[in-house]
């Protein structure tokens, strides 16, 4: 069982995971409604974007309480109260930033494709937010019983403790995250640029496919924290470490496609070339794959930079 010192602090830092892509988009949001495409959208597509702003004012508001309240309430102290607090605001401060995502996605698909594709892509991402942040916790948590059983001491691997292999890829989840809501934020900006009306048709669909791609992305990044929060209750197991794991695998996947989709569509627009930026887009794919999926199953497979055990270290000689 974790202790409580270590549940306040993952909590805490997932808070801070959930909440740097909250202010990445809400700098977006403000944003957006400067453009010149602005002003060019529907009536009602405004409105959902200040619907979508509210959502995610909402969202930042929540993720930022528990910090105030650990502050004033506690006076930094840890406390099983705490701990619960954080839990149950986490756990509601994603339903608004899963609004805003479906939202944001509509305006999106309606100003490239129409309503039709924009309402299909709008619900279809906040039903996937809901499923993976709520329905598939929800699902877990009635056959998750055997798991909590195990202890953090029990697993480890080349001498690294449960603890910390969860800290890891938490933190890895953090890495990629950020980077994946600031170019979510970029896509959703292009729609309403200048630039973005001269492009082929073909071209604007590139990038809306892109986005959704995106969206994808993030969903599954997000979802570790919701289930370490609703299906472990912060606590430390080699079920959560491998879940985690395959999920933050799992989303790095759409997340190469998307940046070499828009790579694509740069080059296009830069050569004119419809060959050179199928050719560019297509290499800079094999690169991210190679360099995040290929080259590191291989290495699994061979044992090629795997560092040696403890107990097969070699003996220095007297």
């Amino acid at each position: 069982m974790a202790r409580l010192k270590d549940r306040v602090q993952n909590a805490l830092d997932e808070a801070r995971l959930l909440i740097l892509g909250a202010q990445v988009l809400l700098g977006f949001e403000y944003r957006s409604v400067f453009e010149r495409g602005f002003e060019h959208l529907p009536p009602h597509s405004r409105y959902l974007k200040l619907v979508g702003l509210t959502a995610l004012l909402i969202t930042l508001a929540l993720l930022i309480w528990p910090g105030s309240y650990h502050r004033i309430v506690n006076r930094g102290v840890d406390s099983e109260e705490l701990h619960q607090f954080t839990t149950r605001v986490m756990t509601c401060a994603l339903l608004p930033f899963a609004l805003a995502l479906g939202l944001d996605m509509f305006v999106a698909g309606e100003r490239v494709a129409g309503a039709f594709v924009g309402v299909t892509i709008g619900v279809f991402a906040a039903i996937l937010a809901i499923y993976f942040w709520y329905v598939l916790e929800a699902t877990e948590r009635k056959h998750h019983t055997e798991n909590k059983a195990m202890s953090a001491t029990s697993w480890k691997s080349a001498g690294t403790k449960l603890r910390d292999k969860i800290k890891h890829v938490l933190t890895e989840a953090r890495v990629v995250l950020p980077g994946a809501q600031a170019l979510l934020g970029f896509q959703l900006i292009t729609f309403l640029m200048d630039g973005f009306e001269k492009l082929p048709n073909i071209l604007k669909y590139v990038h809306l496919i892109s986005l959704c791609l995106t969206a994808v992305s993030i969903i599954l990044l997000m979802t570790p924290a919701a289930y370490h929060r609703i299906v472990e209750r912060g606590g430390e197991t080699e079920h959560f470490h491998r879940f985690a794991s395959k999920i933050l695998l799992a989303a790095m996947a759409p997340l190469a496609f998307a940046v070499c989709s828009d790579f694509l569509l740069v080059v296009w627009v830069v050569t004119e070339s419809e060959e050179l930026a199928l050719i560019s887009g297509a290499a800079m794919l094999l690169l991210f794959f190679g360099l995040w999926f290929v080259m590191p199953a291989y290495w699994r497979v061979t044992g090629a930079g795997r560092a040696p055990h403890r107990s097969q270290a070699p003996v220095a000689q007297g």
